[in-house]
């Protein structure tokens, strides 16, 4: 039976035909050819020994780098692009017998497999440039010879990042430095992509120092912004070679969905299919075939089980098919991995279980099928596990087996966009300060900091350093340098996988088992809860947070742990805000805390018991998106479910989690570096508001692009609900695994309401307003004409928008103030109205409006104006104002003391009470002012002694 026919059987096989979803034929494609112009004799030569010729983009690669272009190429898996950079770069190395290259990769296998393409170069060129992998597994003894002799290094960043400091050692190396090759460059991105950003810059500065100006060469997978991406990590621009050329057979990429004719129901949850049981089937029916097949998990623990599994199942089937398959992850010794590594090469395994550690560019040759359970999390991944299977003249297959989860089951409900364009932004951020101070303080290790440096190499103002210093971090010497003033290295605090400098440490009877940021712990290793690492289960003990330890103990257990948390968020300054049609998306910096109270145990999907927990919240300041519901949705949803409860809050709910489920489609991050939080109403936007931040302390860029892909977002995010068939909400829509309250409440048709009263705000205008929020022009006549001009109109939703950015300018602009609580007034919110009306009569006793809505929310006639003639006028008038205080008439009570203090500015008790109105109104710097005065006059006073116990 021919190969193609094998590959064919899959799809039309009646076990398996009804959970497809889609296939999609990748048509073959011939290779396209082009010839350098006066190629290197010797270059020339090695290529016709080797009957090799170029492909369009490998020739085009080879004149851009030789025209001292900095180079990005974005091909698929197996299309040349390591040869179209080394040609280059060996053609440098004869010319000039001293030039020296750096080849940085993200992962140790990867170096080592490219080493053995340049040592295979160097000897079929005869040029003399020993290679070298440069990393932590270089024997000690060698690492000298490597500094002073080798002219191609090959390391990875967590290396570069501790040997900078000892550049010295390098100097003949950083003198020659011609060029910096990053491979896999969309491997970097968020907090490890933004660490990595800072170090090459570090790496430039000190190329500098030796003379040397490094042309920069990157390879990548298909990205949407691969010029951007390139631009942000080494702060060059960059010439794009995307033009695939290279050869390819037809592949038939299946989509397959074991949900597809499954309906989730309160009764069947039991019943749902396995993906991980559907997997083994499928990878064992593929081997049956004799088709080679690579199987990529999700998990390392998955990766053993379904191994496992198949060797089992295999046994009892054809007995002697069993020693072909094997699992193959990283933790596994070097020569393990070696050994399935050249075993696939040479067919001696018909089948490999794999993590996403065979992804990279690792050679282990072309195979026939490729299965990828479950998502990986990028479509970029998706292509690069994808592209392990198929020879340039054979037919291929690659099955993406989908989880029910909200990006799993968009896939299958949307093949178009799965094989569409480009849709995945890779995320560097540069702006986060806790990175900022980390890499400054590295670089001024590395080399003293001259003024003007810190802005001229990583865009960073002087302000920071300033901060430093004060912090004495930094001390500033004679010449005006910045100088690092400790004998340790920073390098070895800072992690390039984190933002956080804390560190726990997981301990298993003395060992280390994994170190990891504080809330990691928080989410998967509090007291209680159950750790899975490497495929095994441990119980964690206890956990020390002022010692960054977590104690723990290996134990099989039938259950596990899910914490629950509470979130609370504040802004704490708005950056910009962007207006699609009349749907208005804010960004700007929020300060969350995260209250992690209880966990549950739980079997599979059975409640087994909860338990408290005692953590202090974990705060951190961050940055996010934000956007207001008004009330008349609330109140349409009302009517639409007369007889459900929190309908509107549930909507809310759903809308979040749908939305957070679907933002790794448009911006390349994982659901868990982003957190959300729905209420229906916050206090600093005074309405219902759904926020999403990124879950790092400074942000890391996420929702800034996702602000601008927002529209995009929103539209998904409507198909996905669209198309999923439950009848109250799953996780296939608005279920998150996640969600710090249980899924609770969730209501998915005022899920699918709120997001399509979105999509209709923006009405078809999806040109994008971006209006930066800067705080001096807040606050003027004009913004507050303006919000009148909108309240007089109806739009309460953009007037607010308005009053808010000029409340948060100035707390005491009185008709701001008060126009707020006229607003909120109409849309019956008395109490915030009542509270929006005192500080408009704090600031200003006399705002004609405030007054009106004084009398309107307390019910009461305005009072007679008192005619003050005596003492004992002035003792009456100040026990009404201080049973006023007692009833919280915070107003009334400061208007009748300002009367009174008008009478007699030396009564020390009518002052001091005026300071404690202050003080519970917030106005801290008014409540010391008062105690000043009323301390002068009698500091023993009952009132005065209550209101210095409260300033002090």
């Amino acid at each position: 039976m021919s190969d193609v026919n094998k590959i064919d059987m899959f799809k039309n096989d009646v076990r398996y035909r009804e959970n497809i979803a889609h296939i999609e034929t990748i048509p073959a494609k011939k290779a396209e050819f082009k010839r350098v112009d006066n190629l290197n004799e010797k270059i020339a030569g090695y290529l016709e020994s080797k009957n090799v010729k170029l492909y369009k983009h490998q020739a085009e690669t080879y004149e851009a780098i030789k025209d001292g272009e900095n180079v990005i190429i974005t091909t698929s898996t197996a299309s040349g692009k390591t040869l179209a950079f080394n040609l280059p770069i060996m053609d440098t190395m004869m010319e000039d017998g001293d030039a020296t290259a750096l080849y940085i990769y993200p992962a140790k296998a990867l170096s080592n497999d490219q080493l053995h393409v340049l040592e295979n170069l160097e000897r079929e060129l005869d040029v003399n440039i020993r290679p070298r992998t440069y990393d932590g597994d270089t024997p000690r003894e060698n690492k000298r010879e490597i500094r002073e002799k080798s002219r191609i290094v090959l390391t990875n960043p967590y290396q570069l990042h501790l040997i900078l400091a000892w550049h010295h050692q390098w100097s003949r190396f950083y003198k020659n430095l011609r060029y910096i090759v990053i491979d896999e460059s969309h491997y970097y991105k968020g907090v490890f992509g933004s660490n990595v950003a800072f170090l090459i810059k570090r790496l430039k500065r000190i190329a500098n120092f030796y003379g040397s100006y490094p042309q920069f060469i990157l390879s990548s997978a298909t990205l949407a912004n691969p010029k951007e991406q390139a631009n942000r990590l080494t702060g060059e621009d960059f010439y794009l070679i995307d033009n695939d050329c290279s050869p390819s057979g037809e592949k038939d990429f299946i989509l397959y969905n074991p949900f597809k004719n499954y309906v989730r129901k309160k009764v069947n949850t039991q019943n749902a299919p396995s993906v991980h049981m559907e997997t083994e089937n499928i990878f064992m029916y593929l081997m049956l075939k004799d088709i080679q097949t690579l199987c990529f998990t999700v998990s390392r623990k998955t990766t053993e089980l379904i191994a496992m599994w198949a060797k089992k199942d295999m046994t009892q089937v054809k007995g002697k098919l069993a020693h072909r398959i094997a699992a193959y992850r990283a933790g596994y010794q070097a020569q393990e991995r070696r050994e399935i590594e050249n075993g696939l090469k040479n067919r001696k395994y018909l089948g490999v279980t794999c993590t996403n550690a065979l992804e990279l560019g690792i050679n282990i040759g072309s195979l026939d099928a490729v299965i990828i359970s479950g998502y990986p999390g990028t479509m970029i991944s998706t292509w690069q596990q994808a592209g392990r299977a198929g020879r340039s003249n054979q037919k291929s297959l690659a099955i993406l087996i989908a989880f029910e989860n909200q990006l799993d089951q968009y896939f299958m409900n949307n093949p178009k966009f799965f094989f569409d364009k480009p849709h995945e932004n890779a995320i560097i951020d540069l702006t986060n300060p806790i990175l900022q101070e980390a890499h400054l303080l590295c670089a001024a290790k590395e080399l003293p900091l001259k003024r003007g440096e810190a802005e001229k190499y990583f865009d960073i103002s002087q302000n920071v350093i300033d901060r430093l210093i004060l912090k004495k971090d930094l001390h500033e010497n004679h010449k005006g340098d910045f100088m690092y003033p400790y004998d340790d290295n920073p390098a070895m605090d800072h992690s390039l996988d984190q933002i956080s400098s804390q560190e726990f440490r997981v301990m298993n009877n003395g060992m280390l088992l994994e170190t990891m940021e504080r809330s990691q712990v928080y989410r998967e290793a509090h007291e209680g809860a159950i750790l899975i690492n490497k495929g095994d289960t441990y119980v964690v003990n206890s956990v020390n947070l002022k010692n960054g330890f977590v104690n723990v103990t290996k134990q099989e257990v039938d259950y596990h742990t899910m914490v629950l948390n509470q979130t609370d968020i504040s802004i704490k300054k708005k950056l910009f805000k962007t207006k699609y049609g009349k749907l208005t998306i804010h960004f700007g910096e929020l300060t969350v805390s995260e209250d992690y109270f209880k966990y549950k145990k739980m079997q599979f999907s059975k409640y087994v018991g909860s338990y408290p927990l005692d953590l202090p919240p974990l705060k951190f300041n961050t940055k996010g998106l934000w956007f207001t519901i008004p009330k008349n949705v609330k109140d349409t949803l009302d009517d639409m479910f007369p007889n459900e409860e929190e309908v509107f809050a549930g909507g809310l709910h759903g809308a979040e989690h749908a939305l957070i489920g679907l933002f790794p489609l448009h911006t390349m991050c994982d659901r868990f570096d982003i957190g959300g939080l729905s209420t229906n109403y916050h206090e600093d936007t005074q309405e219902a508001t759904i926020f999403i931040y990124d879950g790092y302390e400074g942000g890391i860029g996420i929702c800034e692009k996702a602000v601008d892909v927002f529209v995009d977002l929103l539209n998904s995010t409507i198909d996905l609900l669209d198309n999923c068939q439950c009848q109250s909400g799953c996780p296939s829509c608005i279920y998150s695994p996640k969600c710090g309250n249980d899924n609770k409440p969730l209501h998915k048709n005022a899920t699918k309401y709120i997001l399509k009263y979105m999509s209709d705000l923006i009405s078809g205008n999806t040109s994008a307003l971006k209006e930066e929020v800067i705080s001096e022009d807040i606050g003027d006549d004009d913004e507050f004409g303006e919000a009148y001009e909108l309240y007089k109109k109806g739009d309460y939703s953009s007037s607010k928008d308005i009053l808010n950015n000029i409340i948060s300018a100035d707390k005491k602009h009185a008709d701001a103030l008060a126009l707020m609580a006229q607003i909120l007034y109409e849309q019956e919110q008395t109490d915030i109205a009542l509270k929006f009306t005192k500080k408009a009569l704090s600031a200003d006793r006399s705002n004609e409006m405030a007054c009106e809505l004084e009398t309107l929310l307390t019910h009461r006639t305005p009072k007679q104006n008192v005619e003050l003639n005596s003492l004992d006028d002035v003792d009456t008038l100040y026990e009404e104002a201080y049973d006023l205080f007692e009833q919280g008439d915070l107003a009334t009570s400061a208007e009748i003391l300002e009367k009174l203090l008008d009478f007699d500015d030396k009564n020390s008790e009518a002052l001091a009470l005026m300071g404690l109105i202050y003080y519970r109104s917030g106005i801290f710097p008014k409540a010391i002012e008062y105690y000043k005065k009323a301390s002068k006059i009698n500091k023993n006073g009952e009132m005065v002694k209550e209101l210095k116990m409260r300033v002090s």
